[in-house]
């Protein structure tokens, strides 16, 4: 529908409007993480990005951290979870925060996050600076990510597991600066996530799979 109706942008709200994803002309979705450095970009250049810096969570791309390193911008990690988010926030000169679901907070606007406030954040950058959104997404660009869940009867203990520790802190050696791990248990589920990004899928699909099995021995 976007490349046969010739739009420039299109708009996908979650059931109720918090969250808020995009699309360019092309079709290629611009999700929370890319709505975020566009938005940080726009506003460090205005002067008005508290603190210069941003809050995001762990699941954030490491293309993020890449594209605001580049920048001068400073980002701040939080667990999963926007209330987490607008804690950092609150403890912190930052008013601009996400989620790369699309869950985006603008502080001096409101406190929560609003799918039609930030659909408009991004199409005013759109308005001033003249860019398609295809254009203004090449603020950052996206590294392969791997996200496995891994079904387990126990997901307690994770940190205080030497044999998993030392199967992050090896894949984490092969992997680099431009790459990372991440494993936690699921707040809502008996899962432990393994989550990898590296220049390559393919690195990142092997690196994922060898700390998944290790997990999987110590706690299926």
């Amino acid at each position: 529908s976007m490349k046969k109706c010739y739009l420039n942008a299109g708009l996908a709200l979650d059931g109720d409007a918090y969250r808020v994803v995009a699309l360019d002309a092309k079709g290629n979705i611009v999700d929370g993480d890319y709505i975020m450095a566009i938005c940080a970009k726009q506003m460090l250049e205005e002067s008005s990005l508290g603190g210069n810096m941003v809050v995001t969570t762990v699941m954030t791309n490491m293309g993020f951290h890449l594209a605001m390193k580049d920048l001068g911008i400073k980002v701040l990690s939080t667990q999963v979870g926007d209330k987490y988010v607008l804690e950092e926030m609150l403890k912190t000169e930052a008013n601009l925060g996400g989620e790369q679901s699309g869950h985006i907070i603008f502080l001096e606007h409101s406190p929560a996050g609003d799918g039609l406030q930030t659909s408009l954040k991004l199409l005013e950058v759109m308005q001033k600076t003249g860019k398609s959104l295809e254009e203004l997404a090449k603020v950052m660009k996206r590294l392969p990510q791997v996200l496995l869940n891994i079904k387990v009867s126990n997901k307690n203990g994770l940190k205080e597991n030497e044999t998993v520790v030392s199967a992050i802190k090896e894949a984490e050696n092969d992997l680099g600066e431009r790459g990372r791990v991440l494993v936690r248990p699921s707040g809502t589920e008996d899962l432990i996530r393994v989550m990898t990004e590296s220049d390559s899928q393919e690195r990142a699909q092997e690196v994922a799979g060898r700390v998944a099995e290790v997990v999987e021995k110590e706690f299926c």
